[in-house]
């Protein structure tokens, strides 16, 4: 299942609503459930959150493309830490290919987290780990800085 946020994110977070909120949580307990009933199948579930995902409408609704993303930081700073689709699309590429990936069985995790793990990039060789960045930077109320979090 994708999601967005963290297991870890959302239970400290009100995400606008209560009918939001619960459909943030809910995929992720949906996959630990799935992985009750699913291990002894030899097969893994997982809650998987992109970070800010720089997709087409995201990129759409800041007026820039692919090539030019980075000039949306003007008008929103902590659009630094985006990640493009194919980052997620990786960290599923890397998940099912990992002969140990039982693992990771009833988790949620994260394309910034996996990055870490499998040694995967982004398009541009970064590794964005946004949900590390959105609590300890953009939540915490600092300047939008991703040195130590791309």
């Amino acid at each position: 299942e994708v999601t967005d946020g963290t297991a870890e994110y959302n239970a400290d977070h009100y995400r606008l609503s209560p009918f939001y909120d619960l459909a943030k949580v809910a995929v992720t307990r949906m996959a630990w459930a799935h992985a009750q009933d699913l291990a002894k199948h030899d097969a893994t579930s997982v809650s998987l959150t992109p970070g800010w995902l720089r997709s087409e409408m995201m990129l759409e609704a800041f007026g820039v493309s692919e090539g030019n993303w980075r000039d949306a930081t003007a008008e929103v700073p902590h659009f630094v830490i985006s990640e493009t689709p194919r980052f997620v699309g990786r960290a599923v590429a890397a998940l099912a290919a990992d002969p140990d990936r039982s693992r990771w069985n009833g988790q949620s995790l994260s394309s910034g987290g996996l990055a870490q793990v499998y040694g995967f990039t982004d398009l541009d060789g970064s590794r964005p780990d946004a949900w590390r960045y959105v609590p300890e930077v953009q939540d915490a109320g600092k300047p939008a800085d991703a040195t130590g979090y791309r």
